[in-house]
């Protein structure tokens, strides 16, 4: 009780030291002499200002337009309202609602919106907000630059009636959210629908998409309908000085920080911001806005005793004794000869002793039972994660010498030397992948998921120990996993060169790779996926192919990895009814309406690999035009008008053989077939890549026996409804929009 008691006083003194502050900061100045401090209700500190003059002169961006085109002041920044402006970086705005509405009909509403902020240098908030899209017919995009490069992300809804919806909860029944990632800037924001909202128009007409706080959001189905009247809804940007670091910044000209202030770098993007340094107070923007603070006005800012005086200096402050008194550090005594008693000498030493071993005793004591909580918490970890269930399952397996390992926490910390940011080597949906080094020297791949669904612990442990089994060259080695942890590692052999993808999107790679390896590549990768569809001891289907989850290694071999989605399918199976999950641009439109997973869903996945091969062009590009956005619709409207060689790769037209080129053009249009029973098998695929590889270059035999049945695969429409990207009513790929926003392989 006693130590409550403390902590309540600890707490109301910290709240009465926050009231006293916030009331002494009214009076330090907080804009530039003979400038307005404020725009109606909002206070407005430099480095922004209201007139020429008045904010930071080397960006327009802190300049608040103090409108009073409502009757009343209204400060504007670009074109939003502003409500707050904190000197520790923040400012709290009005974004507008993203909104896509439609008549009964289906007929698009006029007052569909696409937001943007115009203000270019300042970054969205991380901590304050998250991205959300409302609606039960509905998929958003976030778009904007981060690291200076274009970036997108987004999520779904769907609900095909209100009796399924769930208030508070926004999981993707009828509301979904993702968190903003850091650093992001410029953006865009847009909702669309996927049927028009025809099955749902009665209870939800429209599609809405927002940037939202945390803490000013709870989804209720109401939402459904009264979002169309909120055009707009509050949203936090964080703002900084410039672009260079503290250090950069303190040699140049135009360094703000002012006196007594401290300076750190933006934890949000790039710029620095300034902060007073503790004992003083103000606007540390202003040449001398950090003003001292006098704790002995106040009695909750000090220490002082009754008998001692309190004498203010810069920056802190120091007690005094009162008349002839002195301090020795708990009270004030006389200043006269103190009688010698050795009794009191010894009751002090005894006293300091006493206190020391209690001391002593009380950390160790802190210690132990910090230490037992740690290991009952690792104990409650490990069996919360199947921990029992795995032991269980690698003792049967003695005999065996592909058992996955159980690794402690301690072991993949040491790994990673914590967990060092320098040693993240990929990250994406599921986790951050981390470089380590085992205690027997050999290098992994230490994957943190993000989150993991307790009801499907059997699952995880079961894939666990089959993954852990699977001895191919070209499948990613799982050497086992940690338990201890509240959501379980899994380690993985590391491979060295990266992804296919980098090698055929990055500039400075894309020549290191010629079509010859390609082929070898796209092969062996078929190979791998053969492997699992149908030589595994337990069937599995990988639903997440693409170039960046295969990897290579030091000789450009070929490694498929990343089997976060993957589902186990028991033998007696060909398809399994799951959750639609994947990543945007290779995902089987046929997997994506009727949620039927089969092996013919990698096999569409593949058949995207497979042109990005040929083409050097990303799954989905935003920057391109539409009809070019989908590489799929892109690459089969290609095909149809026998314009192959115009949008094949240039380092590949130039080397690949011409007819070869056309087989495996071939080969991959079959495998993109809409229905899934009309693909080939992922052995079919593999057979073939495997005797295109044999057939040495310019020695085709019989090629012109077949050549009339090649042109006519070439030209066939394949339902041309369906792919004609001009038709904007009809098929999966009629536009880029048309497609569900699971992952996107950009934000990686």
């Amino acid at each position: 009780m006693g130590f409550h008691s403390m902590l309540v006083q600890v707490t109301w003194v910290g709240v009465m030291l926050t009231t006293i502050m916030a009331a002494a900061a009214v009076a330090y100045p907080l804009a530039l002499p003979n400038c307005s401090d404020s725009c109606g209700d909002v206070k407005i500190p430099y480095p922004f200002g209201t007139t020429e003059g008045c904010y930071r002169k080397e960006s327009r961006d802190f300049f608040i337009n103090c409108s009073n085109s409502y009757g009343q002041p209204q400060p504007m920044t670009g074109n939003l309202n502003v409500t707050n402006i904190s000197i520790e970086g923040e400012m709290d705005v009005l974004m507008y609602n993203a909104i896509d509405c439609y008549n009964q009909s289906g007929t698009p509403l006029e007052i569909n919106t696409k937001p943007r902020l115009s203000v270019p240098s300042f970054t969205v908030s991380i901590t304050k907000n998250k991205f959300v899209a409302v609606g039960c017919d509905t998929y958003a995009y976030l778009n904007g630059i981060l690291n200076d490069e274009p970036f997108s992300i987004g999520c779904l809804s769907k609900c095909n009636n209100a009796h399924n919806i769930v208030n508070g909860n926004c999981s993707g029944i009828g509301c979904c959210q993702i968190d903003i990632p850091e650093g992001l800037k410029k953006i865009d924001f847009a909702a669309y629908s996927f049927d028009r909202h025809k099955y749902v128009w009665s209870f939800n007409p429209c599609s809405f998409a927002f940037i939202i706080q945390r803490d000013k959001f709870n989804f209720s189905s109401a939402y459904l309908t009264s979002l169309q009247n909120n055009r707009t809804l509050p949203m936090v940007l964080d703002w900084a000085i410039g672009s260079e670091t503290c250090e950069v910044a303190r040699n140049k000209g135009n360094y703000i920080c002012g006196a007594n202030s401290n300076c750190s770098d933006h934890n949000n993007g790039s710029g620095y911001r300034c902060n007073c340094k503790q004992g003083y107070e103000g606007n540390p923007y202003l040449k001398d806005g950090c003003q001292d603070i006098n704790e002995c006005v106040y009695k909750d800012l000090n220490n002082c005793k009754s008998n001692q005086d309190c004498i203010n200096e810069p920056g802190s402050y120091r007690c005094s004794c009162i008349g002839g008194y002195h301090p020795d550090g708990e009270a004030c005594v006389a200043d006269q000869p103190a009688p010698k008693s050795s009794l009191a000498i010894n009751l002090t030493v005894g006293a300091g002793i006493g206190f020391i071993v209690m001391f002593v005793c009380c950390s160790w004591l802190y210690l132990i039972i910090k230490q037992r909580n740690l290991i009952k918490l690792k104990e409650k970890f490990f069996k919360q994660n199947g921990g029992l269930v795995l032991q269980y399952q690698l003792s049967r397996q003695e005999n065996s010498t592909e058992t996955a390992k159980i690794f402690t926490i301690e072991e993949l910390k040491k790994a990673t030397n914590n967990y060092d940011e320098t040693l993240i080597i990929g990250q994406g949906g599921f986790g951050t992948v981390y470089k380590g080094l085992l205690s027997d020297n050999r290098f992994v791949a230490i994957k943190k998921s993000k989150m993991m669904d307790q009801s499907q612990i059997e699952q995880f442990i079961n894939e666990v120990v089959v993954l852990s089994q699977i001895n191919h060259r070209n499948v990613v080695k799982l050497l086992g996993c940690c338990l201890e942890t509240s959501v379980p590692l899994l380690v993985y052999e590391f491979v060295p060169n990266g992804t296919l993808f980098e090698y055929i999107h990055n500039e400075s790679k894309v020549s290191t790779l010629s079509w010859e390896i390609c082929l070898r590549i796209a092969t062996e990768t078929a190979e791998a996926l053969s492997y699992l569809h149908s030589a595994a001891s337990t069937p599995i289907i990988h639903r997440d192919v693409k170039s960046s989850n295969i990897l290579l290694d030091s000789s450009y071999t070929a490694k498929v990895s990343d089997f976060g989605a993957s589902r186990l399918i028991p033998l007696d199976q060909t398809e399994v009814a799951t959750m639609v999950q994947g990543t945007i641009g290779y995902l089987d439109p046929e997997y994506l309406h009727t949620s039927q997973l089969t092996e013919k869903s990698d096999v569409y996945s593949f058949g995207v690999v497979l042109i990005e091969l040929l083409t050097g062009r990303k799954a989905l590009s935003f920057d391109k035009p539409e009809v070019e956005r989908s590489l799929v619709t892109y690459f089969l409207l290609s095909l149809k008008e026998n314009r192959l060689f115009e949008v094949l790769g240039k380092h590949i037209a130039k080397e690949g053989n011409a007819e070869q080129l056309k087989e495996v053009a071939i080969l991959a249009k079959k495998c993109l077939k809409l229905k899934g029973e009309d693909r080939p098998t992922m052995k079919e695929v593999a057979t073939e890549l495997e005797g295109l590889r044999k057939m040495e270059k310019h020695s085709w035999v019989n090629f012109d026996s077949n050549s009339d049945e090649i042109e006519h695969l070439l030209a066939e429409t394949s339902n041309s409804s369906n792919y004609d990207v001009r038709n904007k009513s009809t098929g999966v790929y009629d536009s880029v929009k048309d497609h569900v926003i699971l992952d996107f392989d950009n934000g990686r």
